[in-house]
């Protein structure tokens, strides 16, 4: 019992570090974030604004202002077309041969 959590312990410790970057492996400069933040703050975003009340909301307008200059999706999905149903409820399909784990007590 001991070898197999020593087991699952190492595969978690080797699998965290391969699921954990997101990013390429190109390091980014502190040109380019000089330049991404000089883009930002002609888009309206103030780094510097004490009031942080609306902080999530104006970094990302200020993003999405960049992104529209740039000619980049942004990065937060968009409106895709297509159709809902509403109104009617959604009703699971019986299946019989699969009772419950308390069937008959």
């Amino acid at each position: 019992m001991k070898s197999l959590i020593q087991a699952v312990a190492l595969a978690a410790v080797l699998a965290v570090p391969a699921v954990s970057f997101a990013q390429s492996d190109a390091p980014v400069t502190r040109a380019q974030v000089r330049a991404e933040l000089v883009q930002l703050e002609k888009a309206g975003y103030n780094p510097g604004n004490a009031d942080n009340s609306t902080y999530p909301a104006d970094i990302q307008a200020a993003e999405s202002r960049v992104a529209a200059q740039n000619g980049a999706a942004s990065g937060y999905g968009g409106v895709t077309g297509g159709a809902s149903a509403s109104g009617a409820a959604v009703r699971a399909a019986s299946n019989d041969n699969m009772k419950s784990i308390y069937f008959g007590n």
